[in-house]
């Protein structure tokens, strides 16, 4: 691995990515940057190379927490530092993996030290590490939500609080913020979201010369790091000059009431929740101002800002994707813009949009002779672009805006598994309004990651018993710890009132909270769904525990069964939004292979289970409980169901049979999964008086019942 980092000015594209990590080098207070977008797109190495570009950092001499020598901290946990030295060091980039733990993430505290000998030893992490540094976390949206919140409450601080058992230790933690996220692989919760100052989208280029040109980079790079940093190196002092100079300026930038105003006008044209959008919009038009050179901020300061802050402050609901209309922003600019009369002052650099001397960072390929192949690279376009956002298709706002069946026949009651026609398959409908649904649990206790559905013993939740600690003590449970040491006072040979404590005596909190589960959705697509037209209700159903998914932190899969097979439709993940987008393009037709799908979902399951053992699964087939095709369709199906009761998968059947005559099927399809059925009116919250806890059946006695 190469010692010299990747130049930030070598880059090809990302100029979004790069204005926004310069705006944070310049204001940090602006609160940081997400990243969204696919892997391989050079984001951490183009986070490596700003943090060559950052000036070195004064620091107080052996302090753990790069304390600053002309205003120490003066509650630092090594200080005080009145007589201490001082050095310079190279700003950091420290990176936080996604599976860290929390003591890891906030620093450990030695509590046995701090029991028996009054002594906070406190061991710093990294958030101590990263502190007037860079604070770079990978797939953020991967990340524990209790690590998310330490991670956003100490950058919005500027300090970190460890807290055990009444014992407290604090430092300062003031970093820059930089996190990036696959969406395929699932969002972060809106309010951690608005946590972050910036947002942009990252993509890798469809033109094929920027593409070479990204590769030549980089096979020169890998072939001679030092030869290839050297041949940027004039970009690279100008670039750092620049960001010194802009954080000299930001001081002096003047945010007149008129472009204020426009702030204001443009968070609230677009209904975002709170003011902390209007003041990184400030921020960050200030930061603008500063780059280029001005003590005054623009109408286009403020219409950068916007693109860059607003985006993901937007989300209205968990399967919208981020996004700003850019016509109704320059509408409102426009309506609310300052008095003409007010002239600008000159701007000495041409603008925030004139190359490397304006308001973008330097672009590649510039005159085609800059670069260190001297080629001429295809640059991206200086002017502010929209991010390119996956939309959705749009949903359907009940059945009564589905489009008609293919065949006039389909919209009878027959039974026919066929219709539109043997084989055939009718369009894609769109899903009926969402609504809130009961809970559905997995039963007993597990020992899954955090979430918000079924019991699990957890690191946060509320105290249940103690134990002896399991590694490194983290949760002390003070009163069992003082029961143990109690009689052993004497022997001990205690004098005076303080506790003589002993490693045997120590005891660990055992606590219980809620874990996230693998929701695996086996779905009927088959032609009697669609003769029915229950199809758009189906899919309402099923969008509707999407969200309850979303919302209690699972992941989801998602098997649907037609015809003579049935697929994998989506492998298990944390998006949901992926699980939406595959069930709004659903077809549905042919025969109801219900055995195949239920096989399907054993497979899926066992694999999983390889993967991640503590997660436990819950089963909900979506169907009417027909089966059809093949020899002895309902035999199969009976076999099928009770292989997965036997391994005792928990699991829910949603009842989709209508008409005044019922045959019953998915009841007895729950029995033989030893679980429980629900009709899609029980699976509504408000149309039952209590939930649906358990679903696993408590033996051959269980049937279809209601949740009452």
């Amino acid at each position: 691995m190469a010692s010299v980092p990747y130049p930030f000015t070598a880059v090809v594209g990302m100029s979004d990515m790069r204005l926004s990590l310069l705006l944070n080098a310049i204001s940090p207070a602006i609160g940081g940057v997400l990243v969204r977008g696919e892997k391989g797109t050079a984001k951490s190495t183009i986070v490596r190379g700003l943090t060559a570009l950052m000036p070195d950092v004064p620091v107080v001499t052996g302090c753990r927490f790069s304390c600053d020598p002309a205003a120490p901290d003066p509650a630092c946990p090594d200080g005080p530092h009145e007589a201490a030295g001082a050095e310079d060091r190279p700003a950091r980039m420290v990176e936080l993996p996604v599976g860290a733990s929390e003591d890891r993430l906030v620093g450990a505290l030695d509590i046995e030290r701090a029991l028996s000998e009054g002594v906070k030893a406190f061991e710093p992490g990294l958030l101590a590490d990263a502190h007037r540094g860079i604070l770079y976390v990978d797939e953020v949206n991967l990340l524990h939500d209790h690590l998310v919140d330490l991670l956003l409450d100490a950058a919005a601080m500027g300090a970190s609080y460890v807290e055990r058992e009444g014992v407290s230790v604090r430092h300062a933690a003031r970093f820059l913020l930089v996190g990036t996220m696959n969406p395929e692989e699932g969002e972060l919760r809106p309010q951690l979201l608005d946590r972050f100052g910036l947002t942009v989208e990252v993509a890798a280029s469809r033109e094929p010369d920027q593409r070479v040109e990204v590769v030549r980079r980089r096979l020169a790079y890998d072939a001679d790091a030092e030869g290839f940093a050297a041949r940027w190196a004039v970009e690279e002092g100008e670039l750092r000059e620049r960001i010194a100079a802009a954080r000299a300026l930001l001081p002096d930038v003047v945010l007149g009431d008129a472009v204020l105003r426009q702030i204001a006008a443009v968070c609230a044209a677009f209904e975002v929740d709170g003011m902390r959008a209007d003041i990184v919009m400030a921020r960050t038009a200030c930061a603008l101002a500063a780059w280029a050179g001005r003590t005054e901020v623009r109408e286009e300061d403020v219409r950068q800002a916007a693109l860059l802050a607003l985006p993901h402050r937007r989300r209205r609901n968990p399967f919208d994707a981020p996004g700003l209309d850019e016509d109704k922003l320059d509408q409102t600019l426009e309506e609310f813009a300052a008095d003409e009369d007010d002239d600008p002052e000159p701007d000495p650099d041409g603008g925030p949009d004139d190359g490397p001397g304006g308001g973008q960072p330097p672009q590649d390929g510039d005159g085609g002779t800059d670069g260190p192949q001297g080629e001429d690279a295809q640059a991206p376009h200086d002017q502010p672009q929209a991010p390119d956002q996956p939309q959705l298709p749009e949903q359907a706002q009940g059945p009564e805006s589905d489009p008609a069946p293919a065949d006039p026949k389909a919209q009878s009651e027959g039974d026919t598994d066929n219709a539109p026609g043997e084989g055939g398959e009718t369009a894609a409908v769109g899903a009926g309004e969402p609504f809130r649904t009961r809970r559905l649990d997995v039963p007993g206790l597990g020992e899954g990651a955090d979430g918000r559905r079924s019991r699990a013993r957890t690191a946060h939740g509320r105290t249940t018993g103690a134990r002896r600690p399991q590694g490194t003590l983290t949760k002390l449970h003070l009163a069992a710890t003082v029961q143990a040491a109690a009689p052993h006072q004497v022997a001990r040979g205690r004098r005076g009132p303080g506790l003589v404590v002993r490693r045997d005596d120590l005891r660990e909190a055992v606590r219980e909270g809620r874990e996230g589960n693998l929701v695996l959705f086996v779905v009927d697509a088959s032609g009697s769904m669609a003769a029915r037209k229950r199809m758009s209700a189906v899919k309402g159903a099923v969008l509707s525990l999407l969200l309850d998914a979303y919302q209690r932190r699972d992941k989801i899969g998602m098997i649907t069964f037609r015809g003579a097979e049935a697929e994998l439709a989506l492998p298990p993940t944390s998006s949901v939004e992926a699980g939406a987008a595959r069930l709004e393009s659903l077809p549905t037709g042919g025969r109801t292979p219900l055995s195949a799908g239920l096989l399907k979902a054993h497979e899926v399951l066992r694999v999983e289970r390889l993967r991640d053992a503590s997660r436990r699964p819950l089963l909900v087939v979506v169907t009417d409980g027909r089966s059809t095709g093949g020899p002895e369709p309902l035999v199969r199906t009976s076999r099928a169901a009770r292989l997965l009761g036997a391994e005792g998968v928990a699991s829910v059947v949603v009842d989709c049979e209508a008409g005044p005559v019922r045959l019953g099927l998915a009841g007895e399809l729950a029995r033989d999964l030893q679980g429980t059925a629900v009709t899609l009116d029980e699976l509504r919250a408000d149309s039952v008086s209590a939930l649906v806890r358990d679903v696993r059946g408590q033996g051959n006695h269980h049937t279809t019942r209601r949740a009452a």
